[in-house]
């Protein structure tokens, strides 16, 4: 099967204390922490790396930091770790750390790692069941709110690439690693489905007229109240929303950003299309709206 999910995110930070601080807002889980590093986790065991000493091991980020500086993609087994990390060594160098990650770097220069993916069994559960008239799920069961939000998984990384040499910037993932664009949008993008995993994608590069950097990371939550609950707390907590509670065009799921002290921005994610193979590529020459919808109030500014 290949590449089954983003196993790792590490970020190159200046204040270890407030991307600390973020993160145990945001819901994930803090299993280490020095003075120069720490590590959070996903419920389903992936790991977050916040970084401000350069790791030899990993190349310089590509943009001034606070910045992501490495995606590492979990492989189902060590045979087709070997044969993905043979394909990726014909063009470029590959180094191997003691933990059996593969770091080197993509077309662009945005560090890359392939690593034996290592999946925690989530939590079960039917999530909220909703009432509608002629369809009720709901008997007797007031709902209380969700409580402390606790991100599932990390789902999926968008990052900006430069417009010139985009197509062998997407080729690099197709080609060599297995990815599947579910769907390219000529003016902005190219959405990409990893082998073992069923979003409608997992990795997004998005074309910028002359500049890579970092967009977000996504993290699925179990349902709209979270995304909501979650928002809320990280606002009362003092960080920034970066856009309003909305639900994307492509991808469908439900969404709320948060400007992130490590870079870029992180997203609560809810309730994502799961395609299969035929789904197909679907080309976009125009970029379709952003959102479906997103939250207004008669507040608003006229």
């Amino acid at each position: 099967m290949g590449i089954q999910r983003i196993e790792s995110v590490t970020y190159s930070v200046d204040d270890l204390v407030a991307c600390v601080r973020f993160f145990t807002d945001f819901g994930l889980i803090l299993v280490e922490r020095s003075d120069t590093r720490a590590m959070f986790e996903t419920l389903a065991g992936q790991t977050l790396h916040l970084d401000t000493v350069p790791d030899p091991f990993r190349r310089a980020p590509l943009e001034a930091t606070p910045t992501i500086r490495e995606v590492v993609w979990g492989v189902d087994t060590p045979e087709e770790l070997e044969t993905l990390v043979r394909r990726v060594a014909k063009d470029r160098q590959v180094t191997t750390t003691a933990d059996g990650t593969h770091h080197t770097v993509d077309e662009t220069g945005f560090g890359l790692g392939l690593a034996l993916a290592r999946p925690r069994e989530l939590p079960g559960g039917e999530g909220r069941a909703a009432n509608a008239s002629g369809d009720v799920r709901r008997w007797n069961e007031p709902l209380e709110p969700v409580g402390r939000v606790r991100p599932l998984r990390m789902c999926h990384v968008a990052l900006n690439i430069p417009k010139a040499g985009r197509e062998e910037a997407w080729a690099f993932y197709t080609d060599r690693l297995g990815f599947r664009p579910t769907d390219i949008v000529k003016p902005m993008g190219v959405f990409m489905q990893c082998e073992g995993d069923d979003d409608q994608h997992n990795f997004l590069l998005c074309h910028r007229p002359d500049r890579a950097g970092h967009n977000h990371v996504s993290f699925e939550v179990p349902g709209f109240d979270d995304v909501i609950e979650g928002g809320n707390h990280m606002i009362e907590q003092g960080w920034q929303e970066a856009r309003r509670l909305g639900r994307h065009t492509v991808g469908s799921n439900v969404f709320r950003f948060i400007h992130a002290p490590c870079g870029g921005r992180v997203e609560y994610a809810a309730d994502m299309d799961r395609v299969d193979d035929s789904y197909g590529t679907r080309v976009h020459e125009t970029t379709p709206p952003h959102h479906i919808w997103t939250l207004r109030t008669n507040r608003d500014p006229s």
